[in-house]
C-alpha cells in the first residue's frame, strides 16, 4: 500500500514552522493579556499571563491543541461515569486520550489526502437515524445534547469523522481481505470435529501496541507497561485499567470485544482462553502487534446442528421524500393499520399502496432468514406472533406495516453454512489486518509530543 506521507526533510520544515506557530500562540496570549489590561513585561511579576491555548502534539503537518484534548477528556469522563467505570488518574487518562487523538488524526489525514468525503446529506441521514435509535426527534436530540454541554455542531463533525474512519478502514483493510475455499473447508471440518459444536467466548481485552520496527529497549518498555497493567488488575476493575493502558479502539468501552466464535479468535487468544474460567484474566501475551491481556467474561457452546428460525412475512412500505414528509408517511400508515384492523385485505392494500417491489405480490417477501433484512425491520418482525400485524415501524427505507404469515426452523443449507463460515473467517482476518495496518500507519507518521512542555 502506497501511503502519502512527508519525507524527513519536509517533516523537519513542518516542525520548525509549527514551532514558530507555537511562539505565535504564546505571543497571542501576551496580546490577549494586554487587551485585558495586564502588563506582560518581566519587570512586574504579577498578575501572570493566562495561557489561551497551546500545542500538545504535532501530527505530520497538523497540530492537536490543549483545548481539543480537554474537550475530548470531558466527553470521555462523562461517558465513563455513565458506564459506572471508575475514572483513571487524570494524567493517565490525558495521555491515553492524546494517543487516541493522534491515531484518529493520522487516519483522517490519509482519508483526506486520498479523497474520502462525507457529504452533508449522508451526515444528516446518519444523525437522523441516531436520534431515532434514541427515540427522539431531531430537534429533541439536539436539545438533549446541548443540555449535556455538548455542542451540536461539534457532535455533527465528530460523527462525520467516525463515518470517514469507517469508510477508510473498509477501503484500506476490509475490502482487501480474501478468504480461500480451503480456509472455509478447514473451518467447517473443525466445527464438525467438536462434539457439541463450536465454543463462543465473551472477552475483554487490553492491547499495549509495539511499533513495527521497535528496538529491544522499546519492546522491553512496552512489556513493562503491560505488566504494570496486569498488576493493577489485582486491585482495579478491568474497564478502568483498559481505559488507562489499552491502545485498542475499544479501550474506553472497557476493552469489551463481545462474543467471538472460537474460529474468529487468533490461535494465541484461543490457547489462552481455553485455560481460563469466566472472570479470570490471562497472563501478558506477546503477538506481532504488541502485548495483550485477556479477560474471559463468559463462555457458551453452540449446538452441533446449525438451525435457524425462518419467517414468512409480508409488508407495506411507504417511503419518505421531499414531497412525502415523515409525518405524512406516518399518518398514511396509521390509516392503513386501522383499515387492516377492521378486516381489510393485507394483500389488496399492499398492491394499492406499497412502494416496494413486492407490491405486485401483495407485499409477500417470502421466507426470510436472520440477517436478510435491516435490523429495525427484523426486530419488529421477530416480536410478532404468527398472523399478527405490527404497528408502523421506521427503517432507513421508510415506514413499514409487517405481518408474519408463518414460521419454521430448519437446518441451514450447505451454501449458507459456507457463507457463515466465510463471514466468520473474514471478520477475524479483518480484525488482525486492521491492527497491523493501523500500527504501520502510525509508525510512518511524523509525531512530536509537546504535552509535557511548560510555558
Amino acid at each position: 500500500m502506497k501511503t502519502p506521507f512527508l519525507k524527513l526533510d519536509k517533516a523537519i520544515l513542518a516542525k520548525r514552522a509549527l514551532s514558530l506557530l507555537g511562539a505565535c500562540l504564546a505571543a497571542f496570549s501576551t496580546i490577549f493579556a494586554q487587551a485585558a489590561g495586564v502588563d506582560p513585561s518581566p519587570a512586574k511579576a504579577a498578575p501572570r499571563v493566562q495561557l489561551v491555548d497551546r500545542i500538545v502534539a504535532v501530527v505530520n503537518t497538523e497540530v492537536i491543541t490543549q483545548f481539543e484534548l480537554d474537550e475530548r477528556l470531558r466527553l470521555v469522563a462523562q461517558q465513563l461515569r455513565k458506564q459506572g467505570t471508575a475514572l483513571p488518574p487524570q494524567d493517565v487518562l490525558q495521555k491515553q486520550m492524546l494517543e487516541r487523538l493522534i491515531t484518529d488524526r493520522v487516519q483522517l489525514q490519509l482519508a483526506k489526502e486520498t479523497g474520502i468525503r462525507v457529504d452533508d446529506l449522508q451526515l444528516d441521514k446518519t444523525l437522523q437515524r441516531i436520534a431515532q435509535e434514541n427515540k427522539l426527534t431531531s430537534d429533541a436530540f439536539r436539545a438533549a445534547l446541548e443540555k449535556e454541554g455538548t455542542s451540536f455542531a461539534k457532535f455533527r463533525e465528530e460523527i462525520r469523522d467516525e463515518i470517514t474512519l469507517s469508510r477508510l478502514r473498509e477501503r484500506e483493510v476490509d475490502n482487501r481481505v480474501s478468504v480461500s475455499e480451503g480456509e472455509v473447508e478447514n473451518y467447517l471440518s473443525s466445527r464438525a470435529a467438536h462434539a457439541g459444536g463450536e465454543d463462543e467466548y465473551n472477552l475483554a481485552h487490553i492491547l499495549v501496541r509495539v511499533p513495527e520496527q521497535a528496538s529491544p529497549e522499546q519492546v522491553q518498555s512496552r512489556r513493562a507497561h503491560a505488566e504494570k497493567a496486569l498488576a493493577e488488575l489485582k486491585a482495579s476493575e478491568f474497564a478502568q485499567v483498559a481505559a488507562s493502558y489499552s491502545d485498542a479502539p475499544d479501550a474506553l468501552q472497557g476493552g469489551v470485544l463481545g462474543w467471538r466464535a472460537a474460529s474468529r479468535l487468533p490461535g494465541l487468544f484461543l490457547e489462552a482462553v481455553n485455560t481460563l474460567k469466566p472472570g479470570e484474566t490471562s497472563a501478558v501475551l506477546r503477538s506481532p502487534n504488541g502485548f495483550h491481556i485477556l479477560k474471559l467474561l463468559d463462555k457458551r457452546s453452540q449446538g452441533g446442528a446449525m438451525v435457524v428460525q425462518k419467517t414468512h412475512a409480508r409488508h407495506i412500505l411507504i417511503k419518505t421524500s421531499e414531497i412525502v414528509s415523515e409525518t405524512d408517511a406516518g399518518n398514511r400508515m396509521t390509516q392503513l393499520k386501522e383499515r387492516l384492523d377492521n378486516g381489510a385485505s393485507f394483500a389488496e392494500l399492499a398492491r394499492l399502496h406499497s412502494e416496494d417491489g413486492s407490491a405486485s405480490k401483495g407485499g409477500d417477501l417470502g421466507w426470510l432468514s436472520p440477517g436478510d433484512t435491516v435490523p429495525e425491520f427484523e426486530r419488529a418482525m421477530n416480536a410478532l406472533k404468527v398472523g399478527e400485524i405490527g404497528t408502523p415501524v421506521k427503517s432507513p427505507f421508510g415506514w413499514h406495516l409487517i405481518q408474519v404469515v408463518e414460521r419454521r426452523s430448519e437446518d441451514v443449507s450447505k451454501e449458507r453454512q459456507n457463507l457463515m463460515a466465510r463471514q466468520e473467517i473474514r471478520a477475524r482476518k479483518a480484525d488482525e489486518a486492521y491492527e497491523n495496518w493501523l500500527r504501520q500507519l502510525r509508525d510512518q507518521a511524523f509525531i512530536e509530543y509537546r504535552l509535557e512542555d511548560k510555558f
